[in-house]
């Protein structure tokens, strides 16, 4: 994942390379209104983008028959217009509603390819961490395109938005929804990234205890409101602290996605340990897992959700008589 914490100031690299990303987004917009005076000239050319492996990705025309790999893969395309154009998908992908009804063809981690070959698709869109890497070769193999996807930070979402939207024929909805989503993630920094700190434990997932370090884009996410994610310095992606540790680091607050969108179950194990700043102040936190946990427009939504309960850590430090 690349921005080291350090680049993410105001003024720092990532600041400056994020702004940047969206002065080009804008411009893409403004020339959209050019290209749709050319459509022979486009038709003619072709679609050419560079995905999230350095891949060059190029379609004769835009992609009719699209199978998605991931679930935060389907929302990213639903949310660009091409949503009518998957033609199957994997386990896990609800999101919008009309994703349900979408042909399977296993899991994120496990594909039936033979499933996936009968589609015919013109266009795959994989997960390039989480999808199996052999039968993705062997797709390619195949001579099946694949567009390769890995946004680890905000602006790589936006970066997605565009391309999926340019691959699918969208290229205004790709552009708007691209730059829509870095105005909230711009607004939302503007705001919290000065407050007060906030040292964080999140919590990923409970056996065996897990959490996210400052790379992964929860933790960018984290920093962005102001927090400080105790377990960010850490090189593993993704760190599996001990109940211990995490007590010794005593977090000032505790934020879970939980086993579910509705069952904040994990937050209740921690009120046993009423020695921690966290459970002693009530700053035990539930973000349902889709708004925080897959790489979609949503997580914008889930960061204004963080960056609230930070805030109502912040208003909790003056402590109660004992």
């Amino acid at each position: 994942m690349p921005v080291p914490k350090a680049g993410a100031t105001r003024h720092g690299p990532s600041w400056l390379a994020f702004q940047a990303f969206r002065r080009r987004v804008r411009r893409f917009s403004a020339g959209l209104m050019v290209a749709a005076s050319l459509p022979i000239a486009a038709a003619a050319q072709g679609i050419s983008v560079i995905d999230d492996r350095g891949r060059t990705v190029q379609l004769a025309e835009p992609a009719q028959r699209i199978v998605s790999l991931a679930p935060h893969l389907t929302e990213l395309l639903f949310a660009v217009g091409a949503g009518d154009r998957i033609v199957a998908t994997v386990a896990y992908a609800d999101y919008p509603e009309a994703a349900s009804s979408i042909p399977r063809i296993g899991t994120a981690t496990q594909l039936d390819l033979e499933r996936l070959l009968a589609a015919s698709p013109d266009l795959v869109i994989a997960w390039s961490s989480g999808s199996p890497r052999a039968a993705l070769e062997r797709l390619e193999a195949l001579g099946l395109t694949v567009y390769y996807s890995e946004p680890g930070h905000f602006e790589g979402i936006a970066a997605d938005l565009q391309r999926l939207g340019e691959l699918a024929g969208q290229e205004e909805r790709g552009a708007v929804a691209a730059r829509d989503f870095l105005d909230t993630i711009t607004e939302l920094r503007d705001r919290y990234s000065t407050r007060p700190e906030v040292t964080v434990f999140y919590q990923v997932w409970d056996q065996p205890l897990m959490t996210v370090n400052d790379q992964h884009l929860i933790g960018r996410a984290i920093e962005l409101c102001g927090g400080r994610n105790l377990f960010g310095h850490l090189e593993t992606l993704v760190p599996r602290p001990g109940h211990e540790t995490v007590i010794a680091a005593d977090p000032e607050a505790i934020v879970s996605g939980g086993p579910g969108e509705d069952r904040p179950d994990w937050l209740a194990e921690w009120r046993s340990w009423s020695q921690l700043t966290a459970v002693r102040r009530d700053n035990l936190f539930f973000i349902p897992p889709s708004l925080l946990q897959r790489h979609t427009p949503r997580i914008a939504e889930g960061t204004r959700m963080l960056c609230e309960v930070l805030e109502t850590a912040r208003s909790r430090r003056v402590e109660l008589p004992r």
